[in-house]
């Protein structure tokens, strides 16, 4: 992303100054403004199926005894269970239009069939800021290095490693802390749209430790113009998570971490006003709505 971390899954190959610009604000993320993420739904099953742009659908792929292949076009999809029932889990981006949308299953024996489901609408909240012009605007200089960052992360997005052994997939908030803007919220700068929020701000003071998610691998860590200090992680099966603007990295590629485990702490570093953590979870390179992830 290297765009703001809230717009990671929306970067196109061109960007026009102005166009990089507003999608970087993305995850600009500003102090807590008192926007509350809505209450989830009771649930026992993790990520919650919920077919909405940011969303996540649960496809039942139903029994088969070698575990199946999906993709939505050319994307593989993470698919978990066993030869009882495997399901395929299809990140939703938040510029899907709502309707009927599919995606394509092979069996081990090379049988393939289409899966059709419908996304709902959704709308989100929208706020708007009056900023300084500076923070709205990237020189010659900046945008060079946004689009540097934004190249190198988009190999980093591609990761697709096999599915972790592990369900249901219910995640832990990284760190405690009020939810200081929402996942979706579409912010107007100055009165020039810009990208919807991709993950979720979580207020917390500097220093204060953040924690993975779920088991996984750390498959980058940098500090980046928009997003600061950030760090990957790697759950398996197309499903990672990103966590920035942090203080400290206490890890590095490679590593691999338990659910709960130390990465870093929260700061404020990257194109921001004060501190936080962002936290972005994505699937088939696609951002989707953290909450669906955790119990509350």
């Amino acid at each position: 992303m290297l765009v703001s971390s809230s717009d990671l899954g929306r970067l196109t190959p061109n960007l026009s100054r102005r166009n990089a610009l507003l999608g970087a604000l993305g995850l600009l993320a500003l102090p807590a403004t008192g926007f509350a993420a809505p209450p989830a739904a009771v649930s026992t099953v993790w990520p919650q199926d919920s077919r909405v742009p940011g969303g996540m659908a649960r496809l039942s792929l139903g029994p088969a005894a070698l575990r199946p292949v999906a993709q939505q076009g050319e994307l593989p999809l993470l698919v978990l269970g066993d030869e009882i029932a495997w399901t395929a889990l299809v990140g939703i981006a938040l510029s899907a239009s709502p309707g009927d949308a599919s995606i394509n299953v092979r069996a081990s024996d090379g049988t393939q069939r289409e899966l059709a489901y419908r996304i709902e609408p959704k709308r989100y909240s929208e706020q708007k800021l009056t900023v300084p012009p500076r923070t709205v605007d990237l020189s010659a200089g900046d945008l060079a290095r946004h689009e540097r960052e934004r190249a190198h992360q988009e190999v980093v997005m591609a990761t697709f490693s096999q599915p972790l052994p592990q369900a249901p997939l219910r995640m832990q908030v990284p760190v405690p802390g009020r939810r200081s803007s929402s996942f979706g919220l579409r912010r107007v700068f100055n009165g020039q749209a810009r990208n919807p929020h991709s993950g979720m701000d979580i207020a917390a003071g500097t220093g204060t430790p953040v924690v993975a998610p779920l088991p996984g691998r750390v498959i980058d860590t940098g500090d980046y113009f928009f997003n600061g200090n950030t760090v990957w992680l790697d759950h398996g099966g197309g499903l990672l998570s990103m966590v920035c603007h942090l203080s400290a990295m206490d890890v590095q590629p490679g590593d691999t971490l338990k659910t709960g485990e130390r990465l870093g702490a929260v700061g404020a570093t990257g194109r921001v006003t004060g501190p936080h953590l962002h936290w972005g979870v994505m699937l088939n390179r696609t951002m989707v709505n953290p909450a669906l992830f955790v119990a509350a």
